[in-house]
């Protein structure tokens, strides 16, 4: 074991909350200037801000959702959710995010795993998950992890700008989730 995943193990921790939890502000913040810096010059600045807000916030509530935030002395540093999808058994993964000050810790595929483990619990078998043309760290965290890229469009092309991933949950990962350890 590193000295990072040492050090990790003993201050982090994950928790479930709701999307109006004062701890999420910092997400929320932090996505807004990602998406801002990355895509303003594609999307108004108006439409980058409905982007955060389009869903209610109880798509992230049990039962078929979960908001996740990793914490680090209290303060949260990572975080993600997901939501019910469209699709039978089907969860959506959104708002996968790392505070800046925190990257290449590997935070973002520990909250990827969670949130894995946390939609088998809830009875999901497949993930989707899309991200936008201009966020290659999160392509490659998504390819790295088993996910199978189902399209991909940048601005200017036909189809609408973003990455499109799913994966099938791994009965052993099904079977991890539902025990009782």
């Amino acid at each position: 074991m590193s000295e990072v995943e040492t050090s990790l193990d003993r201050q982090d921790r994950f928790v479930y909350v709701s999307a109006r939890d004062p701890l999420t502000q910092p997400l929320f913040d932090e996505l807004a200037y990602e998406y801002s810096s990355r895509y303003a010059a594609y999307i108004p600045e108006e439409e980058l801000g409905k982007e955060l807000v389009r869903y209610p916030v109880e798509a992230f509530a049990p039962p078929h959702g979960a908001f996740l935030l990793l914490l680090r002395d209290g303060r949260a540093i990572a975080g993600g959710a997901f939501m019910r999808h469209h699709t039978p058994a089907t969860a959506e993964f959104k708002r996968i995010w790392v505070s800046r000050a925190h990257r290449r810790q590997g935070l973002a595929r520990r909250v990827l795993t969670e949130l894995e483990a946390q939609a088998a619990r809830q009875g999901y078998t497949r993930i989707h998950l899309g991200t936008g043309p201009r966020q290659p760290e999160a392509v490659g965290l998504y390819r790295s992890s088993g996910y199978t890229l189902l399209s991909a469009h940048d601005f200017g092309e036909d189809a609408p700008p973003g990455v499109l991933f799913e994966k099938y949950l791994l009965p052993v990962q099904l079977a991890r989730a539902n025990s009782p350890d």
